[in-house]
């Protein structure tokens, strides 16, 4: 056990340095992580930007958590979730994404504790001086290794993204080719439309809830129509195989009638012969 146990400084919370996190006990990290507060420091509080920003962001963590779900793909997404990096101060950036990890439900990112830092960072920006997210958050972002960032700004209908080559720790612009912004993270395509950031993959906008929705309806009204059509397909056969079956009994019915007739005429007529001798 070490000798001197991290203490969390309330004023500046920090996830210890990685070289003091690794003299800890296991006991003693799992207080340290407890420990980190997962509210907004002054520090880090911004201004309210209303339904713009809120919609943004959770639609985006919305339509990418359900297509990953769909595929089968381990990526953790979260909003505003605060984020601990060895000795750094905590941020909470718009939406997270790290690969390859269960998505279960968190308090926190501590990058020791996970064994994983953030692979992608998402910003969105609405109203106010936007140094913090196009240049501060730059080049905070690339020191802490964040492979990819990129910035929605609402109020301009523009989107911005960097990226880090390997070894690097310095972003590098990523180019839209064709008005779409690749990223290698997500393995798909961004790009902003009707006001809206938009995902891609094969050149198709993945749906959000209110277009899923609506295509779920389509789909149940189409099954429901082709329900009621084969019912009705069904109860035309059935009346169909009912009228065959009474014309059959029908048909028997007069044929054993002209067997009785025939019979009782030929016993007539053996009788009108006076039948043998």
């Amino acid at each position: 056990m070490s000798s001197h146990p991290y203490r969390v400084n309330p004023d500046d919370p920090r996830a210890p340095p990685q070289d003091v996190w690794e003299r800890l006990s296991p006991e003693e990290r799992a207080r340290v992580v407890d420990s980190l507060p997962f509210e907004f420091p002054v520090s880090e509080a911004t201004p309210p930007e209303g339904d713009p920003h809120y919609e943004a962001r959770s639609r985006t963590r919305e339509v990418l958590g359900s297509f990953f779900t769909r595929i089968g793909r381990k990526v953790y997404l979260a909003c505003e979730l605060p984020v601990y990096y060895p000795g750094e101060p905590m941020f909470a950036p718009d939406v997270i994404a790290v690969v390859d990890v269960e998505p279960h439900s968190r308090m926190r990112w501590m990058v020791s504790a996970e064994g994983k830092g953030v692979d992608l960072a998402l910003e969105v920006h609405v109203a106010g001086e936007r140094r913090k997210d196009l240049e501060r958050n730059v080049e905070r972002y690339a020191r802490l290794g964040i492979r990819e960032y990129f910035v929605f700004d609402r109020g301009r209908l523009r989107l911005s993204g960097w990226r880090l080559e390997e070894g690097r720790r310095a972003y590098r612009p990523i180019l839209p080719r064709h008005g779409f912004y690749p990223s290698e993270v997500l393995g798909l395509d961004l790009q902003v439309d009707d006001e809206r950031l938009r995902f891609y993959v094969g050149g198709a906008a993945l749906p959000e809830a209110p277009e899923m929705i609506a295509r779920l309806e389509h789909m149940v009204a189409r099954v429901e129509a082709s329900r009621a059509e084969l019912e009705q397909q069904l109860s035309e056969e059935a009346r169909l195989r009912e009228e065959e079956a009474r014309l059959r009994a029908e048909e028997t019915q007069r044929r054993e009638d002209a067997e009785r007739r025939l019979a009782e005429a030929l016993a007539e007529l053996e009788r009108l012969r006076g039948g043998p001798r």
